[in-house]
Protein backbone atom coordinates (compact mmCIF):
# COMPACT_ATOMS: atom_id res chain seq x y z
CA UNK A 1 0.00 0.00 0.00
CA UNK A 2 1.15 3.49 -0.80
CA UNK A 3 2.43 5.32 1.95
CA UNK A 4 0.47 8.80 2.87
CA UNK A 5 2.03 11.58 4.04
CA UNK A 6 0.70 14.25 5.89
CA UNK A 7 2.99 17.25 5.22
CA UNK A 8 2.46 19.84 8.43
CA UNK A 9 3.90 23.77 8.45
CA UNK A 10 4.39 24.43 12.23
CA UNK A 11 4.45 28.15 13.02
CA UNK A 12 7.30 29.05 15.05
CA UNK A 13 5.29 30.86 17.50
CA UNK A 14 3.84 28.36 19.23
CA UNK A 15 7.10 26.84 20.17
CA UNK A 16 8.12 29.96 21.16
CA UNK A 17 5.81 32.59 21.86
CA UNK A 18 7.36 35.23 23.56
CA UNK A 19 11.35 35.94 24.56
CA UNK A 20 11.68 35.42 28.27
CA UNK A 21 14.88 35.11 30.46
CA UNK A 22 14.17 31.38 30.30
CA UNK A 23 13.56 31.19 26.80
CA UNK A 24 9.87 31.42 26.42
CA UNK A 25 9.15 27.90 24.80
CA UNK A 26 5.51 26.87 26.06
CA UNK A 27 6.46 23.34 27.82
CA UNK A 28 2.52 22.90 28.24
CA UNK A 29 1.97 22.89 24.64
CA UNK A 30 5.22 20.72 23.71
CA UNK A 31 4.19 17.93 26.10
CA UNK A 32 0.68 17.57 24.80
CA UNK A 33 1.88 17.93 21.34
CA UNK A 34 4.47 15.28 22.17
CA UNK A 35 1.76 12.93 23.36
CA UNK A 36 -0.81 14.17 20.35
CA UNK A 37 1.73 12.96 17.47
CA UNK A 38 2.85 9.88 19.10
CA UNK A 39 -0.67 8.89 19.19
CA UNK A 40 -1.02 10.10 15.69
CA UNK A 41 2.14 7.62 14.52
CA UNK A 42 0.80 4.55 15.41
CA UNK A 43 -1.80 5.07 12.61
CA UNK A 44 -0.97 4.55 8.61
CA UNK A 45 0.26 7.48 7.72
CA UNK A 46 3.33 9.37 7.73
CA UNK A 47 4.48 13.50 8.99
CA UNK A 48 6.62 15.69 7.17
CA UNK A 49 6.85 18.73 9.35
CA UNK A 50 8.36 21.58 8.38
CA UNK A 51 9.31 24.35 11.79
CA UNK A 52 8.68 28.26 11.29
CA UNK A 53 11.34 30.69 12.91
CA UNK A 54 8.10 32.65 14.97
CA UNK A 55 9.06 34.82 17.23
CA UNK A 56 12.49 33.80 17.47
CA UNK A 57 13.72 34.70 14.06
CA UNK A 58 11.94 38.08 14.29
CA UNK A 59 13.75 38.49 17.29
CA UNK A 60 17.39 38.40 15.88
CA UNK A 61 15.73 39.98 12.73
CA UNK A 62 14.61 43.52 14.81
CA UNK A 63 17.88 43.73 16.91
CA UNK A 64 20.18 43.06 13.52
CA UNK A 65 18.64 45.88 12.10
CA UNK A 66 18.48 48.16 14.39
CA UNK A 67 22.34 47.65 15.02
CA UNK A 68 23.41 47.91 11.46
CA UNK A 69 22.40 48.30 7.81
CA UNK A 70 21.65 44.78 7.20
CA UNK A 71 20.79 43.23 3.65
CA UNK A 72 17.64 41.31 3.36
CA UNK A 73 19.64 38.40 2.18
CA UNK A 74 21.55 38.88 5.94
CA UNK A 75 17.98 38.95 7.72
CA UNK A 76 16.62 35.49 5.29
CA UNK A 77 19.51 33.52 6.44
CA UNK A 78 18.89 34.48 10.38
CA UNK A 79 15.69 33.48 9.73
CA UNK A 80 16.82 30.56 7.91
CA UNK A 81 18.83 29.42 11.12
CA UNK A 82 15.97 30.34 13.84
CA UNK A 83 14.05 27.44 11.98
CA UNK A 84 16.58 25.35 12.12
CA UNK A 85 16.67 25.76 15.52
CA UNK A 86 13.22 24.87 16.35
CA UNK A 87 13.52 21.90 13.74
CA UNK A 88 16.79 20.25 15.75
CA UNK A 89 14.40 21.34 18.79
CA UNK A 90 11.38 19.25 17.94
CA UNK A 91 13.68 16.43 16.41
CA UNK A 92 15.05 15.99 19.74
CA UNK A 93 12.04 15.83 21.35
CA UNK A 94 10.78 13.58 19.50
CA UNK A 95 14.04 11.29 19.29
CA UNK A 96 12.69 7.72 19.30
CA UNK A 97 10.21 8.45 16.70
CA UNK A 98 11.91 10.79 14.15
CA UNK A 99 14.25 10.70 11.44
CA UNK A 100 17.50 11.53 12.93
CA UNK A 101 18.36 14.36 10.38
CA UNK A 102 16.59 17.73 9.84
CA UNK A 103 15.70 18.03 5.82
CA UNK A 104 17.96 21.14 5.48
CA UNK A 105 18.01 21.59 1.70
CA UNK A 106 15.29 20.77 -1.22
CA UNK A 107 15.95 16.80 -1.65
CA UNK A 108 16.74 15.28 -4.82
CA UNK A 109 14.29 12.29 -6.10
CA UNK A 110 17.46 10.14 -4.78
CA UNK A 111 17.38 11.45 -1.09
CA UNK A 112 13.55 11.34 -1.57
CA UNK A 113 13.77 7.39 -1.87
CA UNK A 114 16.20 7.22 0.79
CA UNK A 115 13.75 9.12 3.51
CA UNK A 116 10.71 7.09 1.62
CA UNK A 117 12.72 3.76 2.43
CA UNK A 118 13.69 4.61 6.12
CA UNK A 119 11.87 2.29 8.78
CA UNK A 120 10.71 6.44 10.16
CA UNK A 121 7.32 8.01 9.73
CA UNK A 122 8.64 11.55 11.61
CA UNK A 123 10.42 13.70 9.70
CA UNK A 124 11.38 17.54 10.92
CA UNK A 125 12.48 20.01 8.03
CA UNK A 126 13.81 23.29 8.59
CA UNK A 127 14.30 26.53 6.32
CA UNK A 128 16.27 26.40 3.31
CA UNK A 129 17.63 29.28 1.59
CA UNK A 130 17.41 33.00 1.40
CA UNK A 131 14.28 33.77 -0.56
CA UNK A 132 12.42 30.34 0.17
CA UNK A 133 9.51 31.03 3.07
CA UNK A 134 8.60 28.21 5.45
CA UNK A 135 5.67 27.86 3.85
CA UNK A 136 7.24 27.71 0.33
CA UNK A 137 9.15 24.53 1.99
CA UNK A 138 6.15 22.88 3.12
CA UNK A 139 4.30 22.77 -0.27
CA UNK A 140 7.30 21.84 -1.95
CA UNK A 141 7.93 18.89 0.37
CA UNK A 142 4.12 18.12 -0.64
CA UNK A 143 5.14 17.85 -4.07
CA UNK A 144 7.79 15.69 -3.66
CA UNK A 145 5.95 13.67 -1.51
CA UNK A 146 2.85 13.60 -3.34
CA UNK A 147 0.71 15.00 -1.04
CA UNK A 148 -2.26 16.81 -2.33
CA UNK A 149 -2.81 19.59 0.62
CA UNK A 150 -0.78 21.26 3.43
CA UNK A 151 -1.64 21.95 7.02
CA UNK A 152 -0.72 25.33 8.07
CA UNK A 153 -0.51 25.51 11.86
CA UNK A 154 0.03 29.09 13.64
CA UNK A 155 -1.47 30.95 16.29
CA UNK A 156 -4.30 32.42 14.27
CA UNK A 157 -7.41 30.15 13.62
CA UNK A 158 -8.60 31.43 10.04
CA UNK A 159 -7.78 33.68 7.41
CA UNK A 160 -9.04 37.17 8.20
CA UNK A 161 -10.32 40.02 5.46
CA UNK A 162 -7.49 42.12 7.32
CA UNK A 163 -4.98 41.91 9.91
CA UNK A 164 -7.03 40.89 12.92
CA UNK A 165 -4.44 42.00 15.22
CA UNK A 166 -4.63 45.56 14.09
CA UNK A 167 -8.38 45.66 12.71
CA UNK A 168 -11.53 44.62 14.94
CA UNK A 169 -13.18 44.59 12.02
CA UNK A 170 -11.26 41.86 10.67
CA UNK A 171 -14.10 38.30 9.54
CA UNK A 172 -12.88 34.74 9.41
CA UNK A 173 -12.84 33.06 6.05
CA UNK A 174 -13.78 29.81 6.09
CA UNK A 175 -13.03 29.32 2.30
CA UNK A 176 -11.36 31.06 -0.27
CA UNK A 177 -9.50 29.96 -3.51
CA UNK A 178 -6.02 31.13 -4.19
CA UNK A 179 -6.81 33.37 -6.56
CA UNK A 180 -9.27 35.27 -3.72
CA UNK A 181 -6.22 34.77 -1.50
CA UNK A 182 -3.60 36.05 -3.86
CA UNK A 183 -5.95 39.63 -3.20
CA UNK A 184 -5.57 39.94 0.19
CA UNK A 185 -1.60 39.35 1.25
CA UNK A 186 0.99 41.37 -0.10
CA UNK A 187 2.75 40.86 -3.63
CA UNK A 188 6.06 40.01 -2.51
CA UNK A 189 8.22 38.12 0.30
CA UNK A 190 10.15 39.58 2.41
CA UNK A 191 12.24 38.46 5.33
CA UNK A 192 10.06 38.37 8.55
CA UNK A 193 6.43 38.67 6.92
CA UNK A 194 3.86 37.14 8.92
CA UNK A 195 0.66 36.01 7.07
CA UNK A 196 -1.04 32.55 6.95
CA UNK A 197 0.84 31.31 3.35
CA UNK A 198 3.17 34.01 2.38
CA UNK A 199 2.92 34.95 -1.65
CA UNK A 200 5.39 32.76 -2.82
CA UNK A 201 4.07 29.84 -1.47
CA UNK A 202 0.88 31.03 -2.39
CA UNK A 203 1.93 30.89 -6.29
CA UNK A 204 3.37 27.34 -6.09
CA UNK A 205 0.28 26.14 -4.14
CA UNK A 206 -1.71 27.34 -6.54
CA UNK A 207 0.16 25.97 -9.47
CA UNK A 208 0.52 22.71 -8.36
CA UNK A 209 -3.09 22.33 -7.29
CA UNK A 210 -2.07 21.67 -3.32
CA UNK A 211 -4.57 22.82 -0.97
CA UNK A 212 -4.38 24.43 2.13
CA UNK A 213 -5.94 24.32 5.38
CA UNK A 214 -5.14 27.00 8.25
CA UNK A 215 -6.07 26.23 11.68
CA UNK A 216 -5.00 27.43 15.28
CA UNK A 217 -2.20 24.96 16.20
CA UNK A 218 -2.97 24.66 19.65
CA UNK A 219 -6.43 23.22 19.39
CA UNK A 220 -5.10 19.66 19.00
CA UNK A 221 -8.84 17.77 18.53
CA UNK A 222 -9.53 20.60 15.57
CA UNK A 223 -5.78 19.35 14.33
CA UNK A 224 -6.58 16.01 14.48
CA UNK A 225 -10.32 16.45 12.51
CA UNK A 226 -7.94 18.39 9.70
CA UNK A 227 -5.38 15.37 9.74
CA UNK A 228 -8.43 12.78 8.84
CA UNK A 229 -10.15 15.30 6.58
CA UNK A 230 -12.94 15.79 8.77
CA UNK A 231 -14.34 18.98 9.25
CA UNK A 232 -12.21 21.78 10.79
CA UNK A 233 -12.52 25.01 12.47
CA UNK A 234 -10.06 27.12 10.42
CA UNK A 235 -9.81 28.65 6.50
CA UNK A 236 -9.48 25.85 3.07
CA UNK A 237 -6.88 27.64 0.71
CA UNK A 238 -8.05 25.63 -2.88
Amino acid sequence: MKQRYTVIHLGGSLIVPHITDDGGMDILFLKKFLGFLRKELKKSHSFIIVIGGGKTARAYQKVASSVVNITDWDLDWLGIHATRMNAHFLRTIFEKEAYPVVIDHDPNEEEVAVLKASNKKLFFASGWRPGWSTDYIAVRLAERFGAKEVIIAKDIPFVYTKDPRKHTSAKPIKRISWKDYRKIIPRSWSPGLSTPVDPVATRLAEKLGIEAKILHGKDLKNFQKAIVGEQFIGTLIA
